[in-house]
């Protein structure tokens, strides 16, 4: 009798535990996504505002007028498009090492499918030149961006015009300060606040897309193609700012092994 129910309570343990360890995986498959949302998706999500900003105010700025702001639309919409959806997540994140991605996981990975010697150093040396690009993008993005954000005081209170290099290097010392923290704790804390970001723009956008219908006409290539083809030379300047766009986009990649 008391094998008996030793049994059913066994039974009963493993009934429970099956039914804890889906819920288990479903908060940690919840966790990751918030994290990523974070910090894979924080860079790529900001980059688009201010690369449309630099466009129309930057130092080869172009006319306000219908025929450049469909134009440049179209031009970010697509550069995303190819970029971030096509070469990243169709093809690169294909390309992982053992789970890991980034310029030396994709090096390590290339070198070892290489049977001649003559090769190796060429990959090797491309390795590096990647993974160069790579510190330097994530030098300058964090500052660009943050500049660009607070930049935005100027029209809210012209006043304090004076204070936004102040108020940016404050707060690029403090994000930098708790990377030590670890990825856990940064994406804990950056998760929420850029689900919030995300649902606030898309409301915006949802709002300026009731006004403006027009502008879903961008997501059409022609107009790009207009674009170049009305004003070729400021068209081709004006790539120097829709690139920005696509900033942030290797994260999907290199940080492949942090959130699987």
């Amino acid at each position: 009798m008391s094998t008996v129910n030793a049994s059913a309570t066994d039974l009963t343990t493993v009934g429970d535990s099956a039914t804890i360890e889906p819920q288990h995986r479903k908060n940690g498959l919840l966790r990751l996504a918030v994290g990523a949302v974070g910090v894979v998706f924080g860079d790529i999500g900001t980059s688009p505002i201010y690369a449309f900003r630099e466009t129309f105010a930057g130092h080869h700025r172009l006319a306000v007028d219908a025929l450049h702001i469909m134009g440049v639309v179209s031009l970010i919409f697509w550069s995303m498009m190819i970029v971030v959806t096509f070469k990243y997540v169709a093809i690169l994140m294909r390309a992982d090492n053992k789970g890991e991605g980034g310029s030396l996981a994709l090096l390590a990975l290339v070198n070892g499918k290489t049977t001649t010697r003559r090769w190796s150093r060429g990959i090797i040396l491309l390795g590096v030149f990647a993974t160069a690009l790579f510190y330097g993008d994530s030098m300058i993005t964090p500052a660009v961006s943050v500049l660009s954000a607070v930049e935005g005081l100027k029209v809210a209170a012209p006043g304090l015009s004076q204070f936004v290099l102040p108020i940016t290097m404050a707060i690029v010392i403090g994000l930098f300060s708790i990377q030590r923290s670890g990825t856990a704790r940064v994406s804990l804390f950056f998760g929420p606040v850029m689900i919030v970001y995300f649902a606030v723009i898309a409301a915006l956008g949802l709002l300026s897309i009731v006004e403006t219908p027009q502008i879903l006409w961008a997501l059409s290539p022609h107009y790009a193609f207009e674009f170049f083809a009305a004003d070729p030379l400021p068209a081709f300047l004006a790539l120097g700012s829709v690139v920005l766009a696509v900033t942030g986009a290797e994260a999907l990649y290199s940080d492949m092994g942090h959130f699987g």
